[in-house]
């Protein structure tokens, strides 16, 4: 049986040395297996001029030198590319990652679970029964955008987002679940934190995540945290690698 049409993406120049290549305008699945193939793609096969790639939810911004390739040349080949029947991919990194919930450690728990009618036990057993994929790394070095949160679980982001908020934050916010690596800012639910640094600048790799991995979570308490958070700082690895 022949694989069903794509419809093809939009092709927007961003700046004269970049362009966005959109496989859809919301949060969906299979625009994102399409952005994560077509830069597997460039990948494998590197067009000549372009210098690197940005994989989001549902595009893929692709920066080039203009002197080696044009606008019109580039935008050609990646239509080409991105209309190709969607390659299977590798088998993920699955990563199991702790978290301590509640508390300080996670102040939203409380109002989460009395927002949805449940039990704070019960915000943290569906937030641990799923499995999570990586569908994107931004905002700030090493925050991991998660998809496969349990429907049950969305709620909207905060009306007045926090301006600090805990590195190592766990949190949800609408359809989506997160794991905040730097403190910052945040509109985000805090459910828990964790130790796991998936971004320390002078660790090799840099980046412990990267989109498409799979991602589970399991509970810890607080002292276990502690404990974690200083080898963490040690530069040892927290994160569990299961497959890869």
């Amino acid at each position: 049986m022949a694989a069903p049409s794509l419809a093809p993406p939009r092709l927007l120049p961003s700046g004269d040395a970049a362009i966005t290549v959109e496989f859809g305008r919301i949060i969906d699945e299979l625009a994102n297996h399409r952005v994560l193939a077509l830069d597997r793609a460039l990948a494998e096969d590197p067009i000549e001029g372009v210098t690197e790639t940005v994989p989001t939810y549902r595009s893929l911004l692709v920066h080039y030198d203009p002197v080696r390739i044009g606008f019109e040349e580039l935008a050609e080949r990646l239509s080409a590319l991105a209309r190709l029947p969607v390659a299977s991919a590798a088998p993920a990194r699955r990563w199991r990652i702790p978290v301590a919930y509640g508390g300080e450690h996670g102040i939203d728990l409380e109002d989460v679970a009395t927002a949805l009618n449940m039990t704070p036990d019960d915000i943290v057993t569906r937030h641990v029964g799923r499995d999570y994929r990586v569908a994107m790394i931004g905002f700030t070095p090493g925050w991991s955008y998660l998809s496969g949160l349990d429907s049950s679980l969305q709620m909207p982001r905060l009306q007045s987002p926090r301006l600090l908020t805990p590195s190592g934050t766990i949190s949800i916010g609408g359809l989506q679940a997160g794991i905040q690596c730097l403190a910052g800012p945040s509109g985000w639910r805090l459910l828990g934190r964790t130790a796991v640094r998936t971004y320390q600048l002078h660790r090799d790799p840099v980046f412990l995540l990267e989109p498409g991995d799979a991602i589970t979570f399991y509970a810890i308490d607080g002292k276990q945290f502690a404990e974690q958070d200083r080898a963490a700082a040690r530069g040892e690895w927290v994160a569990q690698l299961v497959t890869s």
